[in-house]
């Protein structure tokens, strides 16, 4: 196929004009991209053809504040459908290398470019693509973070789950193992929640707790403390004999610090 070109057109308008080869071209550079073109198309609603020509024409038009957008829209979609970005990568340098072709072709047709004008322009091409894969990066970095820091603040949530059983009274049943880190925010949540919501009974399940060692338990001792700083009364139930036992080979107890309760339900009927 022979390349199509009118005098006095712009590299715009020879590009729309070559369509068909510039296709041909980019898609013998993206060699991994090109069997996954429609898989992405059916994933993610993304017709990376189309969007080609639209990121080369805002290249060469110089309409940098579009490309910029149009990178930050390609960045979400990419990361809120969880495509891979070193696709999005080969892409984007199979785009680089086709337009520099298409540039160089553009120049041997026309003699009233000048090796400045082809320098001047190849510079255009290398930053203006820079910058589109800058909004690109940088709006799917900012929609991961944003949706880990969701799931992790999810995570937190479910892991300290405090149940309002009255005005007065809230049971957080605990389960699975507690480490620092769950410990330190389930003090966190525990104080905050007693403070915003006036709590003067709360209720810690232990039932589903298996073991804790010294660094969490001393995290008990302390979270009780705090909630008797509060006002409000500590109660613990379902502690399991491991657990008792664990306690008592450190020398330490609860008792001090908090009621005890055999059960969840008994501390619930005495409490309400």
């Amino acid at each position: 196929m022979e390349y199509v070109f009118f005098k006095d057109e712009g590299l715009n308008q020879f590009h729309l004009d070559n369509k068909e080869l510039f296709e041909e071209r980019l898609l013998e550079e993206a060699v991994n991209v090109k069997d996954k073109i429609e898989e992405i198309k059916l994933i993610g609603n993304i017709n990376l053809i189309a969007n080609a020509h639209n990121v080369v024409l805002y290249v060469v038009n110089g309409n940098e504040k579009e490309l910029i957008e149009f990178g930050k829209k390609e960045g979400i979609a990419w990361a809120k459908n969880n495509l891979t970005l070193s696709f999005k990568i080969e892409w984007i340098q199979a785009i680089r290398m086709t337009l520099w072709d298409f540039l160089n072709k553009y120049r041997q047709l026309n003699s009233e470019k000048d090796t400045e004008w082809f320098y001047k322009m190849g510079k255009q091409i290398n930053r203006l693509l820079d910058v589109f894969f800058k909004g690109f990066f940088l709006s799917y970095s900012h929609y991961k973070d944003d949706l880990i820091e969701s799931q992790r603040k999810l995570v937190e949530h479910l892991s300290v789950p405090v149940i309002p059983v009255s005005s007065s009274v809230s049971v957080i049943p605990l389960i699975g193992t507690i480490d620092e880190y769950r410990a330190m925010i389930m003090e966190e949540k525990v104080l905050q929640t007693i403070r915003d919501h006036s709590i003067q009974t709360i209720i810690l399940d232990l039932s589903g707790i298996a073991e804790m060692d010294y660094n969490v338990i001393q995290k008990f001792m302390k979270l009780f403390e705090g909630i008797k700083i509060l006002g409000c009364d500590p109660i613990i139930t379902g502690l399991r004999p491991e657990v008792v036992s664990s306690i008592a080979k450190l020398d330490m107890s609860f008792s001090k610090k908090a009621k005890s309760k055999a059960t969840l339900q008994q501390a619930i009927k005495d409490y309400l």
